[in-house]
Order: structure tokens, then sequence, then C-alpha cells
């Protein structure tokens, strides 16, 4: 309709035009060829030398006026030209719309009118569309379970976000894992003008557990029918969306069109466009009951508050255990019984242009859907085969999915000017902290870090454990960005326990890694990693908000707190976990030492005990930790004690200590404003000795150091002198806050310090 609008605007322009513009020409032509009040001729013999009205101007001014007659003259052919091409587009494009079956512009006002004209059940008039209110916030219900769809339901809300205009307000059916995962991402998104509630999905599950369902999406794919009583009752109208959905458009644009339904009308829907309910898709193929082809649910608009006067609730039910008698399943989840109730009920559904839900399923009619690239509104992933599915512009599609999968979230934290925000503490907090830093301070960065909000993707893949029933339980703890992957094979072949990492990565680092464990025979093979993703953000790595992320999301009552460069002997889980007990860490506060070696060789036969450890050290091929450049971050583990000990034996706490060690879950976090390279461990270590840790080394525990290229990080504490300034300011500034904060007992720190 749009398109037809702006052709007849067009059309008037160009007539418009050809009309008035000759008219003004010759009038200014004519009007120029008077002087004095006298008419000029302009013919040849007139304007000859001789006469004694001739002057150089006048013969110019003619000139002129004759090269801006034959300009006009080419205007007009031109435009005449561009009419005639304009008259004919729009006769074909009049034909087409009345010819095809499935019309761009498809739309329909009540049953009886399917595929009737261009806009069915849309207005007719040009300039008529409905319009959204600038600030009107727009609701969409979404059912989401699982690690992986709440993977999918990420891309689906950059998406929206990237198109959107107006304030947003999500309802999120979601599972116990979902709401974890989705809740955390989106109170670290902090996008300006979105709102989330979450509905547990669990407690929905009497409500649909009696539908035998055979579809792929389980009991989840039926919790739509619930909407009308699991949504707020003062809810009166929602989009709702399938997960595998990628927006092209503003949602706006969808929302407006709750404004054409009509009389009873109370879903919008996308005709399906596959055969499935035709019933000829094999033989003795039977599918539910549909109104013709049937509809698709990816994309609902649902009227709440007319479908409750209507008691949904009672007629789909009523319709699903009719069906069921002689269906005994469903094969498509909710989709099935929407289509049997509208087979009994046409009036309630409103027909949307399939351009709001082009199903990119094997064998179907989306190509219908659009003629071009600017036709797309909503693309719908709903074959199980996602972005493999068969389709003639597949490639398009999947490059416009690939690039929201890896858009870069953080780009979406926009305002929406004239349009205010709810008032977040969160937020507003955070702004406070940031106005009371001096941004002239040659430190301000650092200082900055500290307060920066990361966008964090907790179990960005399936993570299933339950920890040991003993209570002893350890989780091995790192983190790592991109360029140390390679590590992860290694650590899980030497530790076959509980592990949680914290991944620095881009989006689109994201699903580099992604593609690399998937195809990871090693890593597919363990569900008890947890994977969390930190999206980056500011020019530092922030190390000790990584380790802080890994430790939280541990479900053992210990914790192993490593680095991602080390691997832990062959055996180490047992080991400690047998530790855990025999050293009472369950009722002390004690920090176990696994002693830490390196070797400067990229091949090496891995020492399977502590006595062939001890004939390497020996030979040279390994060596204690930093042996050659920081000495003193290990040195108080005392190696020499550790060679002939048998049992555990405690050491005291010495400045720049920094061991590798076991702790209760409950131990202290590690200190934010320590950034990149210095003084990251060495701040936590001094904390557990505030708080009256006991050091303890064990005999016949250990780690080893794999080489690798030196960090970004470090170089730059290398090269650059303000860095290493600000280090020494933090370090500062954290031992007067560990005075003020433990008292005397702390000013053993700043005497070490003076005297290291």
């Amino acid at each position: 309709m749009l398109g037809i609008c702006r052709g007849r605007r067009k059309f008037l322009a160009a007539s418009l035009t050809i009309l008035f513009v000759p008219a003004i020409t010759w009038i200014y032509l004519f009007a120029g060829s008077f002087e004095d009040g006298k008419p000029v001729s302009l013919s040849p013999l007139e304007s000859q030398p001789h006469s004694p009205r001739y002057t150089a101007s006048s013969q110019r001014e003619r000139e002129s006026l004759e090269v801006r007659v034959r300009e006009v003259e080419e205007e007009n052919r031109a435009l005449r030209k561009q009419l005639s091409l304009a008259q004919a587009r729009g006769a074909a494009h009049h034909r087409t719309n009345h010819s095809k079956t499935y019309s761009m512009e498809e739309g329909t006002g009540d049953s009886e009118s399917l595929r009737a004209g261009i806009v069915a059940g849309n207005s007719s008039e040009c300039g008529q569309q409905p319009v959204v209110e600038k600030c009107e916030t727009i609701h969409v219900a979404i059912v989401c379970a699982g690690y992986n769809a709440s993977r999918d339901v990420v891309t689906l809300v950059k998406s929206v976000l990237f198109h959107r205009r107006n304030p947003l307000h999500f309802h999120l059916i979601a599972d116990a894992i979902a709401k974890q995962i989705l809740a955390t991402l989106f109170q670290t998104w902090m996008v300006p003008a979105v709102r989330i509630d979450f509905y547990d999905a669990d407690e929905l599950k009497s409500e649909v557990s009696w539908i035998p369902n055979k579809h792929y999406s389980g009991i989840y794919g039926l919790m739509k029918l619930v909407l009308t009583k699991t949504l707020p009752s003062n809810l009166e109208r929602v989009i709702v969306l399938d997960t595998d959905i990628t927006f092209a458009t503003d949602i706006a644009e969808l929302w407006a069109v709750f404004h054409k339904f009509k009389g009873q009308q109370v879903l919008g829907l996308v005709e399906n466009q596959s055969d499935w309910y035709l019933g000829n898709l094999w033989k003795n193929h039977r599918p539910w009951p549909a109104l013709g082809r049937g509809y698709n649910t990816g994309v609902i608009l649902l009227l709440l508050d007319k479908l409750r006067k209507m008691k949904w609730e009672q007629m789909w039910r009523l319709t699903a255990e009719r069906e069921l008698m002689s269906m005994l399943s469903t094969s498509l989840a909710d989709q099935d019984i929407f289509n049997a109730v509208i087979k009994q009920n046409p009036f309630l559904v409103y027909q949307l242009p399939c351009f709001w839900n082009v199903q990119l399923s094997d064998h179907t009619r989306s190509e219908q859907c659009y003629r071009d690239v600017s036709d797309l509104k909503v693309i719908h992933w709903n074959s199980p085969k996602k972005l493999r599915v068969k389709n003639k512009h597949v490639e398009f599609f999947r490059n416009l999915y690939l690039t929201f999968l890896e858009y870069d979230g953080n780009l979406l934290r926009r305002e929406l000017f004239g349009c205010p925000s709810e008032a977040d503490v969160n937020s507003e907090n955070l702004q406070k902290q940031l106005s009371e830093l001096d941004e002239d301070d040659l430190c301000y960065e650092f200082r900055r870090e500290r307060f920066t909000v990361h966008r964090t993707h907790l179990y960005f893949l399936h993570y299933e454990y339950e920890p040991a029933a003993d209570n002893t339980d350890v989780t091995l703890v790192a983190q790592l960005s991109m360029d140390r992957l390679q590590m992860l094979e290694a650590i899980c072949k030497h530790w076959e326990g509980p592990i949680s990492l914290a991944l620095y990565l881009s989006d689109a680092e994201a699903q580099q890694f992604l593609r690399y464990a998937q195809g990871s025979e090693v890593l597919m093979s363990r569900h008890n990693v947890g994977y969390h993703i930190v999206y980056k953000e500011g020019q530092f790595y922030p190390v000790n908000l990584l380790r802080n992320v890994a430790m939280k999301h541990i479900s053992t009552p210990y914790m192993f707190l490593s680095d991602i460069d080390f691997l832990p002997m062959y055996g180490l889980y047992e080991y400690l976990r047998k530790s855990v007990i025999q050293l009472d860490l369950a009722n002390t506060k004690k920090a176990l030492i696994v002693p830490a070696f390196e070797t400067l060789r990229y091949r090496l036969s891995f020492p399977k005990s502590k006595a062939e450890l001890l004939s390497m050290l020996d030979m040279g091929t390994l060596f204690t930790f930093r042996y050659h450049v920081w000495t003193k971050g290990h040195a108080p583990t005392n190696f020499a004690k550790w060679r002939t000990a048998t049992t555990p034996y405690r050491v005291e706490w010495e400045a720049d200590f920094e061991p590798y060690v076991v702790v209760r879950k409950d131990c202290p976090e590690y200190d934010r404003r320590f950034v990149g390279f210095g003084w990251n461990k060495v701040a936590h270590i001094m904390e557990l000795d505030a708080q009256e840790y006991e050091f303890t080394v064990l005999p016949n525990a250990y780690m080893i150091h794999m080489p690798h290229a030196p960090s970004f990080d470090i170089t730059k504490f290398r090269s650059n002198k303000q860095y290493r300034i600000c280090l020494k300011t933090l370090k500062e500034e954290f031992q007067q806050d560990m005075s003020r904060h433990y008292g005397f007992a702390a000013l053993k720190y700043l005497t070490a310090e003076n005297n290291s």
C-alpha cells in the first residue's frame, strides 16, 4: 500500500511539473522581453548590430534566455519519459497484486476476504497508515527454556533493539536455567527504555502437560496457549515471538497492525507457507484440522483483553480435548491447537501480510512473500535445520542473521531521546560513582574500569553437574581471552572435575568460540564445564572481574583458583578432594597451596609423579614458577622443603606472595581496581591473610605453566611509564583501604612493602 501511495505522489508531482514549468518559463521570457514598458523583439532582423537598440548586454541576455529555453525543453522530455515508465510500472504492479496468491501487501480484515484485493482489511487511503505514539511501550512475549534457546533469544532481541524507536517491555516465560542466564544478561546489558519481567515456565507445566506433543520444542512449545492466564490481567495486547525470529524492521510497524483488527478479531497470524496442513506431504499424512493452509504461530498478535472475555482458556482446551481423541498427539505443538480453534472460529483471525513471518523451512512458499530486500520484515528460521535450511536466497538470510549474531550489543545501549526511562537504581548508582571521578586524573581510565558494567552471558554452553554428595567437591576456576582457547582441551584432559571459566570476548569472538567448542569432541563430551562470556568493553583486560564471575557461579563447596596457562597434575582433582577432608577445610580458614612450576618448552612430556617432576627440575627441563623474573611471587612456598615433604606444611605470608590456592567458595572476591597486568593476585592473597587464612602447602600436588606469547597487558606494563605509575598509585590506595578496614593488623602490609 505504501508503495502504491508513493507511486501516486510521484505521478502527481511529475504531472504538475510538466504543466507548470513551461508556463512559468514562457511567462518569464515574455516579461523579460519588455524594456521600458515596450516589447523587445527577439527576431533576428531586429537584433542586428545596426539596430539602434542593439547593445552587447542585450545580446548576452538574449543568448542566455535561448539556452534556458532549450534546457527546459530537455527537462520536459525527461519528465515525460519518467512519467510513462511510472505509469507502466503502476499498471504492472496493480495486475501483479491481483494475480498473486501471496501478495506482498496481503492482509485481511476478516476470514471472508482472504486474498481479496491488494490490502484487504488494511486502510485504502494514502497516508492513513496507523501510527504508534512516540513513547508508547511495545509489549513482547517470548517462551524461552534451556541453554540453546537463551543464546537464540539474544540474537532476536538484538535485531529488535537495532531497529526500535519505542520503549520495550519483554515478558519472558522462562525455566530456571533461562531465567538465571537472561536476568544476569539484561541486568548487565543496561539498555535504556527496556523492561524485563520473568514468568516461571515450570509452574505452567501442569497447564499443558496433559497434551502429548511430538514437536522438538517439547512441553515449552505449548505454553503460548496459556499466555492470557500467565501475563498480567491489565495487559491488553502483546506480540508473541518464537526465539528463532530475526527482525529486519522496526517492531512498532507490527504493533501498529493491532489498530486494523475489526469485530471479533483477536489473533494476528501469517498463513503457513508450507503444505503441512494440506495433508499431501506423504502417504497417509494426517495433520490437525486447519483453515486452508493453516497459520504459523512463530509470530502472533494477541488481543489479550478480548481473548479473556471470550473465555479463550475454555475454548482451546475443549478443542484440544476433542481433537486429541482422534489425533492422539500434536505434531507442531501449540500451532496445531491454534489452527484447530481457528478452523471452528475463523472470525477470530486477522491475516497478517506474509512478510511478517517469512518462514525458512524446507519446501515453503516463502519466496512469494518478498520481491526485494526492502520488503523483508521478519525472518523465521522454523526448520530444525535452522541456518542449513534449503532456500533460494538462504545465503542472504543467513548473512542477515549472522550480522545480528555477531553485532556488538554494547552499541545498542542508546537512549530513546524524548522518552523518559524508568528509574534504575543500579544505573543511577553507577552514574553517581563515575561523576565522582576526576577526568583530569592521569589514572582516570584505570579508576573508571572498576565501575564498568560488562555485559555477561552465563552458561553459554550446556551445563549439567551435580556436586558430589560428600561435600568435598572442588571446581577449577580460571579466566581467558580468545588467544588462550587452545588450552581448554588440555585442561579438560588433566582435570576431570567441574570447571568454571570466564571468557573475555567480543560478540563475534563468542561465536568463534561456540564453533570451536562444538567442533571439539573433548569439550562437547564435558557437561561439567561452565563457560561464562564477559563481553569486551574498554581498553583494559578486567582480569579480576573475570575471576569473580567464574568464582560466583560454581556449585561446589570448594574451588581451586588457577590460571588458564597452567596444566594441573593428573589426578589433582581427586587429591584435592581428599586433602579437603584431611585438613578439615570445612571448619577452618585455610588456603591450600598447589606449588607452581613452569617449562620453557612448547612440547613437554608431562610428569606423571612428583619423583618424575623432581628429576625434570634437576635436569633443567622444569623450573619453579617465575624463577627467572619474579622470584618473590612464589618464594614463600619454600620449594626446597617441598622437595622432601610428605605432609602438608604451613608457610607465612610475605610481600608480593601470589600462590594458587584451594579455598572455600565463601572466600573474598578479587579487587576490581587491578586490571591488566600487575598485583591482581597479590592483592587477593594479602586480603586472605588479613582475614586470617592459614596458608598450607600440599606436599604431593603441583601444576605446570605452559609457555605462550606475552599478553598485550604485560607489554603495556613494560613499555608504558604511566601504566606503571598508575599501578603503583592503585597499590598504595589498596593498602590504605586495607589499613582502614582491618586496623592495626594491616600495618604490616605497608611495612613489608617498604622493605621489599
